[in-house]
């Protein structure tokens, strides 16, 4: 039998290619066969990134700058991804961001703030990726989303709630325009994750435990720990799964 999963010849993009969770997606393809665009405001950083990956697959990695809340931006990377490679089989959003505020003093600017980047740039791309995908016959989105786009949460949260729920909704909603064009649409739905942003509560043993006891198999995810499910809903494996976000959570939701 064929190996399902591989994604040898395939050309992936990774918006958000520079955060804790966006590098090590970008990488988890890669290592699967994929040449990979890492993408983000900050140049430098996918710059970085882009060649850390090339050096530890021995594929190649690329890194393109652009701002997902600005379509003439998210133009420019996908024309310069089509120029140089003449397709684009998968799309990882990968970017995100969280303001916390009590919800009954919470300022309207920081909401637009996470709207803007968490929905707004996670359309933004699908759009420009999916017209593309539409033209080659075919391709496979994965949106971040969270826990949180189900579930509640005290401490702020209520804005970024806000954002995933929507992140859901939309991953549904073009799966199922998107399909007669055999375009998959999923999502990943991490719990939370140590990454540079939150380092902190990994390094306070207090915090740490307090986390983890939240989670049934015990523990805080880790970046690597994202890489499976995305590789899966980019594969072959996953030909037939569209709509759908798996809860890569230690078993959260399931309660």
């Amino acid at each position: 039998m064929k190996d399902i999963f591989k994604l040898d010849g395939k050309i992936a993009i990774v918006t958000g290619g520079a955060g804790g969770i966006g590098e090590a997606l970008a990488l988890g393809l890669a290592y699967h066969g994929a040449t990979v665009v890492v993408s983000s405001r900050n140049e430098q950083t996918i710059g970085a990134v882009a060649k850390k990956i090339t050096e530890k697959t021995g594929n190649e990695a690329v890194a393109i700058a652009s701002d997902v809340t600005d379509e003439a931006s998210v133009k420019q990377l996908v024309d310069s991804v089509v120029n140089r490679y003449g397709k684009i089989d998968i799309l990882v959003n990968a970017m995100g961001m969280n303001i916390k505020h009590d919800a009954f003093d919470y300022p309207m600017e920081d909401w637009d703030k996470l709207f803007n980047v968490n929905v707004k740039g996670t359309m933004v791309a699908c759009k420009a990726v999916g017209k593309v995908m539409r033209e080659q016959g075919g391709g496979a989105i994965v949106n971040l989303s969270s826990v949180r786009g189900i579930r509640g949460y005290t401490g702020g949260n209520t804005g970024y709630c806000a954002t995933k729920g929507a992140v859901e909704l939309i991953t549904r909603a073009l799966a199922l325009e998107w399909a007669p064009s055999r375009i998959r649409v999923n999502a990943l739905g991490p719990a939370l994750v140590i990454t540079p942003g939150t380092r902190h509560i990994a390094e306070n043993p207090e915090l740490a435990a307090k986390y983890a006891a939240a989670v049934p198999m015990g523990r805080i995810g880790m970046p690597e720990d994202m890489v499976g499910a995305v590789v899966y809903l980019c594969s072959e494996a996953a030909s037939f799964v569209s709509g759908q976000t798996i809860y890569v959570d230690g078993g959260l939701t399931a309660a």
